[in-house]
């Protein structure tokens, strides 16, 4: 059954036209992800189907009695009341039918007789309409919705304007699915939510059985929870069927294929244009008519468009200036905490590691935990409680900071760049500009002025410029779309230099880091490989834990036997099965550092292998143009064999050399 259809929107805002001809239709149930570059219009078809904004034309069609929550980038919470006062106003009507029932409750107990008879009828079927609206499970629904958010207790009587904007954001979505609607609504969700949060709310949204229209440049999510994908490009809207890898597929053939039609038609509008200027050439009457007639055909042809033309890519490439020893970043027992006494909050403790040169180091944790306090501890904008860091030779420091605070908002796009690096002349500056997707009078925008996006390629760029070996980024694609992304992904992944991530973006997390550090109250955990990886064993870790709870908790409540005077009552290999997780990750650690080393020498020895084996090429072709070699058929043969050879194992070693 059709739940939402559009039909030839289109949204303008004076001569710039957004959106046009956006036609579509959604089925109950279906889970839709919205996906296109910055600025495509998304947000903007998103607000048309939810009622907050008028299209300039066109038909938007909500089945009856269909219920929207609507979740925007900035929430709407108004007033100073209190996070618990925010999901109680959800359920005021509920609340409204306990205070009836309760008087009913009190006025049946003074009655006697029919006037009782009637109250408790009245006060049965208010019962049963609160039961069957919740009533009896809505508390423990708020409870369990606003834990999954990291929402503890010490949130509930906390006042809104208190909250930070992650907090708000999440806030916001927990309200939104308290309410529960027919449709969701969902403008980039997944924003300012941890690992475990995102998995949780991936789980939630499996199981919600309503329809689901969602923006994200979330790749990872886009993949858990969507059955199609709706594409605005060049304010056109095509669907895809299935999740984001798929679409991206099918989008890139699509996209091969288009591109072929284009260069073949410009091939053959080059090679008309020629036979009608030949034709000219001639000058005859008869086939000046004849390249006549071939300029009219010519002019009325449909022109196709080149594929992606109308939105430019971000061209990002990260240099360092000179070389760090291997030696890159040590801590040892870092501990951060804030506030004296009662008031003390302690972030985390017993935080070490040890980073080498050409590591991409991505960190992970829970919202709160102090992820960007340890980033600016290791710039040295915050000193540690206890522990310390060391900094190696010839280090030099790039910082991107999610939250901007490292741009001028005075200045304009254009002054924010002359002014760190004024050794560029201006056109210099505004080439540069250019491939950032900062053109013509973009460049004399202030820097307030900016969309997150836009400010992000601002913060990324001059990181660029900086020619740092080693680059702190936190959180770095929040802002970004998902093109920009996969081009940053594969900067990072050229860059020499050492790099520190903090992300919660799984994908990236899937392709970039060379080890994943956790950071926790009580410290580091190192996980060596990639987001599975970590996935993997951190759930190994988890369950031996439960399990040795389950053993500790069976000898407290077993007064049959069960742990005494330290020891217990199972076998020996039960325990050590449960401790496997973390001797078989000192195993791995130490296999993965062996073969890291293994792989550097292997990896030298090829290097070498290639330059040798170049320089013998060479020294074959300029013996080959000697005079007496020339003139000796079998001794050029013999170089002319061992020329080709050399090329094809050449290949081989390169194409060995790229996989490594």
């Amino acid at each position: 059954m059709i739940i939402l259809s559009a039909k030839d929107l289109k949204k303008e805002y004076g001569t710039d036209v957004i959106l046009s001809g956006i036609t579509f239709s959604i089925n109950a149930g279906e889970r839709i992800g919205l996906v296109g570059p910055n600025g495509a219009g998304k947000t903007t078809l998103l607000g048309m189907l939810a009622g907050e904004m008028e299209p300039s034309s066109g038909t938007i069609f909500v089945s009856g009695d269909t219920k929207i929550g609507y979740l925007k980038q900035r929430d709407s919470f108004a007033g100073s009341g209190t996070v618990i006062e925010e999901m109680d106003k959800i359920f005021r009507p509920l609340m409204d039918m306990e205070e009836e029932m309760e008087r009913l409750s009190h006025l049946a107990a003074g009655l006697s007789g029919a006037d009782q008879k009637e109250t408790l009828e009245k006060y049965e079927e208010l019962r049963e309409e609160y039961e069957r609206r919740g009533g009896y499970r809505f508390r423990s629904d708020v409870r369990g919705i606003l834990t999954s958010m990291a929402f503890g207790e010490e949130y509930y009587d906390k006042k809104i304007g208190m909250l930070s904007g992650g907090e708000r954001t999440r806030l916001a979505l927990a309200a939104l699915l308290l309410k529960n609607p027919d449709i969701l609504f969902l403008d980039e969700p997944t924003n300012h939510l941890d690992i475990g949060t995102l998995r949780w709310l991936e789980q939630y949204l499996a199981s919600y059985k309503g329809t689901m229209i969602v923006v994200s440049h979330d790749r990872y999510f886009l993949n858990e929870t969507v059955n199609r994908i709706f594409d605005i490009d060049h304010g056109k809207l095509t669907a895809y069927e299935g999740n984001y890898d798929q679409y991206a597929v099918r989008k890139k053939e699509l996209r091969e294929e288009e591109m072929r039609r284009y260069r073949n038609q410009q091939q053959e509008i080059a090679r008309q244009e020629e036979i009608v200027r030949r034709m000219k050439q001639r000058g005859t009457e008869k086939l000046a008519k004849r390249a006549a007639s071939r300029e009219k055909r010519l002019q009325s042809m449909e022109r196709i468009s080149a594929p992606g033309e109308q939105y430019g890519k971000m061209k990002i490439r990260f240099r360092e200036q000179f070389k760090s020893g291997n030696d890159v970043l040590f801590a040892e027992n870092l501990a951060k905490s804030f506030g004296y006494g009662r008031n003390e909050k302690q972030l985390f403790k017993g935080a070490s590691f040890d980073i080498k040169r050409g590591e991409r180091i991505c960190i992970v944790g829970a919202n709160g935990i102090g992820k960007t306090t340890l980033m600016r501890m290791i710039t040295g904008e915050l000193k540690p409680n206890e522990g310390y860091i060391k900094t190696g030779h010839n280090v030099k420091i790039g910082y991107y900071d999610q939250e901007q605070r490292l741009l001028n908002e005075d200045n304009t796009v254009f002054d924010e760049m002359k002014d760190a690096y004024h050794l560029y002349t201006d056109t210099e500056m505004r080439s540069i500009l250019g491939r950032f997707l900062f053109r013509g009078d973009d460049v004399f925008l202030p820097v307030r002025a900016l969309s997150g996006g836009e400010k992000a390629r601002l913060s990324l760029l001059k990181l660029m410029l900086s020619g740092a070996n080693l680059l702190l980024l936190d959180e770095p694609t929040n802002h970004l779309d998902i093109d920009s992304k996969e081009i940053f992904e594969d900067a990072l992944l050229d860059f020499p230099g050492t790099a520190v991530i903090i992300s919660h973006d799984r994908y990236l997390l899937a392709k970039v880091p060379t080890r994943i550090m956790e950071l926790t109250p009580d410290g580091m955990t190192e996980y060596l490989g990639k987001y599975d990886y970590y996935v993997e064993k951190k759930e190994q870790i988890e369950s031996g834990r439960r399990y040795l709870e389950e053993l500790k908790k069976a000898g407290r409540d077993n007064t049959g036997g069960g742990i005494q005077n330290g020891e217990d009552d199972f076998p020996d290999s039960d325990v050590t099965a449960a401790k496997e997780g973390s001797a078989e990750e000192r195993r791995l650690k130490k296999q993965a550092e062996t073969a890291r080393r293994r792989e550097e020498k292997e990896l030298k020895k090829l290097e070498q292998d290639i330059e040798n084996l170049e320089i013998r090429i060479h020294e074959i072709e300029e013996e080959m143009c000697r005079e007496d070699v020339l003139s000796d058929y079998l001794k050029l043969d013999a170089l002319s064999r061992e020329l080709e050879e050399s090329k094809a194992t050449l290949d081989g070693y390169y194409n060995k050399w790229m996989q490594e």
